[in-house]
């Protein structure tokens, strides 16, 4: 009886509880890899897009006051019906014809650089 019950589980071809543990804890150690790998790549994005904002307001700014005899809009709202389509959110400031970032936008790029 003892020799069939040994027989019957020599056959058997699963994994053993410490195998799939360590499956497991490679797979946890992994992810953890790849979500520190990731978390840099939106910094990057972040970074980009307020450079991005900065330029399409830069270049708005410079058509109005060329079409606008030579005067600076007063605020981005007056830019949002014929320069841009929608004002930035919260990456740019604007004010007496300069424009520039917002600390959240300087935040992001120190980070990415």
């Amino acid at each position: 009886m003892l020799a069939q019950i040994r027989k019957m589980r020599k056959d058997d071809g699963g994994f053993t509880l410490i195998e799939l543990l360590m499956v497991i804890v490679i797979i946890g150690i992994l992810a953890g890899i790849v979500v520190f790998s990731v978390r840099g790549i939106n910094d990057t994005g972040e970074a980009a897009a307020c450079k991005a904002d900065l330029k399409t307001v830069e270049t708005a700014v410079e058509a109005y006051y060329a079409s606008n005899d030579s005067t600076y809009p007063a605020n981005l709202a007056a830019l949002v019906p014929s320069f841009l389509h929608s004002e930035p959110d919260g990456t740019v400031t604007y004010a007496a014809g300069v424009v520039d970032y917002t600390p959240a936008c300087d935040a992001a790029i120190a980070a990415a650089a």
